[in-house]
């Protein structure tokens, strides 16, 4: 159950990356095209948002598995970080008038996100992909 959990952990990331690079993708295409805010940018930022969600709680079942290794307690509050980061555009943006929605600020906590994810991943001495 171990090796499971550590696995599904692992290749979750890689759908975490995808979803990242996307929300900065289409954050920076909306916001240097100046197009009006379009519910896709929202539908991609909540999808990395709950992406990391899902990857704390696969952690957390890697823990109680007894997968946890000491060394790791900075990746942890790395990535928790990262998904709080992951979190705010989504949260912000929904309480914002429709009007005043832009895609800057996906890009940019996308693209803080990443950073904050390849630091967390490579805190471990693994690659960021690979």
């Amino acid at each position: 159950m171990r090796l499971f959990f550590f696995q599904m952990h692992s290749g979750w990331r890689y759908l975490i990356i995808l979803a990242g690079f996307l929300v900065i993708a289409y954050g920076l295409y909306g916001a240097l095209t100046n197009r009006p805010m379009d519910k896709r940018m929202q539908l991609l930022g909540s999808t990395l948002a709950i992406l990391m969600h899902i990857q704390i709680l696969i952690g957390i079942a890697m823990i109680f598995a007894g997968r946890f290794d000491p060394k790791a307690g900075l990746h942890v509050i790395i990535m928790i970080f990262a998904a709080g980061t992951a979190q705010i555009p989504v949260s912000v943006m929904r309480r914002r008038p429709e009007e005043a929605r832009t895609y800057g600020p996906y890009a940019v906590f996308g693209a803080l996100t990443m950073a904050l994810i390849f630091a967390g991943i490579t805190s471990l001495g693994r690659p960021f992909v690979g």
